[in-house]
């Protein structure tokens, strides 16, 4: 007589999450969220439309978006199965954050992985619009070089100078670190509970634009930073200081700051974010004064693909029931 085996209940096989991803990731990262999820993935050139991003996104559980797409009460609405929002951006003022909270949605960003590099591609800015390097080249590229003069494309040094911070968070802070390398004073404006950084000052946002040489802003866009830097603000700072926003493109009045630079109430500009991106205002792209750069701040291949890693680490620890690690 066979023995009689225990009955084994059968488990049900769970489905897997299921995410939508508005943007092409480096494969690296993606093979990383193919083993957790059912991965949907956008494979068109540039933003995903909104119309379809509504559509695609109805029935996910997770949505990896870029600071491109506008996630709106529309959106969250429309996908009642969601769980996250991981954005592959420090700012995260394309979602409506406190209407997914109410819908009960995690909403992450990435901080941290790009400090540096940010950090990093400031200076670069600062260094190129006051020693005007990217005049230089267009200079020498239209063929208008006759040769070294002594007083040809004067620039202006740093050493001995004051570098403005209009924000000091943690890329503000990175920023003021490497301050001493170039022999620049440090001072900054911010929330009065900013960790301060010894050697460093902090100023009222008047008296900061009053005597900076070199103003950088370092802050999140909000109702408050919108057109911080606008003609009021422009007309406070010396006829020889340089602006750097390696923001948010909305924290300056571009029409205004075409303006002053067109009346020489500044020396120059340097822009790696605009009002409404793709788009430039006109009349700074006819401005020899303005350095304008297509949003590169923190485009090494070692930070984009730590951002698109960091926002993937969030989705799977959401989906699998754990804490995600950097919740807005």
């Amino acid at each position: 007589m066979q023995p009689i085996l225990p009955v084994v209940p059968i488990r049900p096989i769970l489905p897997m999450a299921t995410v939508l991803v508005t943007r092409k990731l480096p494969s690296s990262v993606l093979s990383k969220l193919h083993a957790v999820a059912s991965v949907d993935l956008y494979s068109g050139d540039g933003a995903m439309p909104a119309g379809e991003l509504r559509r695609r996104v109805a029935d996910k559980d997770a949505l990896v978006c870029l600071l491109t797409d506008r996630i709106d009460t529309s959106i969250i609405d429309g996908a009642p199965k969601l769980k996250i929002i991981a954005n592959v951006a420090v700012g995260y003022n394309n979602i409506d954050v406190a209407h997914a909270r109410s819908r009960g949605i995690v909403v992450t960003n990435t901080p941290d992985v790009l400090t540096e590099s940010v950090a990093d591609f400031t200076w670069a800015m600062i260094l190129a619009i006051t020693r005007r390097l990217s005049e230089g080249e267009r200079v020498l590229r239209r063929g208008a070089w006759k040769g070294w003069a002594l007083d040809f494309m004067l620039g202006t040094e740093l050493r001995g100078k004051q570098l403005g911070l209009v924000g000091f968070g943690r890329i503000g802070r990175a920023v003021a670190a490497r301050a001493p390398a170039f022999g620049m004073r440090v001072v900054w404006s911010g929330r009065a509970d900013s960790r301060p950084v010894d050697g460093t000052e902090m100023l009222s946002l008047d008296r900061l634009l009053n005597t900076s040489d070199v103003i950088s802003l370092h802050v999140p866009l909000t109702d408050e930073t919108h057109h911080l830097i606008d003609k009021r603000a422009l007309t406070r700072m010396k006829r020889s200081a340089h602006l750097v926003n390696t923001s948010r493109g909305p924290v300056v009045d571009e029409e205004a700051l075409a303006w002053a630079l067109q009346q020489h109430l500044l020396a120059g500009a340097a822009l790696d974010v605009y009002e409404n991106e793709p788009t430039v205002h006109p009349d700074l792209l006819h401005l020899e004064n303005a350095l304008l750069v297509p949003h590169l701040g923190s485009a090494t291949t070692e930070t984009r693909t730590s951002m698109a890693d960091l926002a993937v680490e969030n989705v799977a620890a959401v989906i699998a029931g754990r804490p995600p690690l950097t919740p807005v």
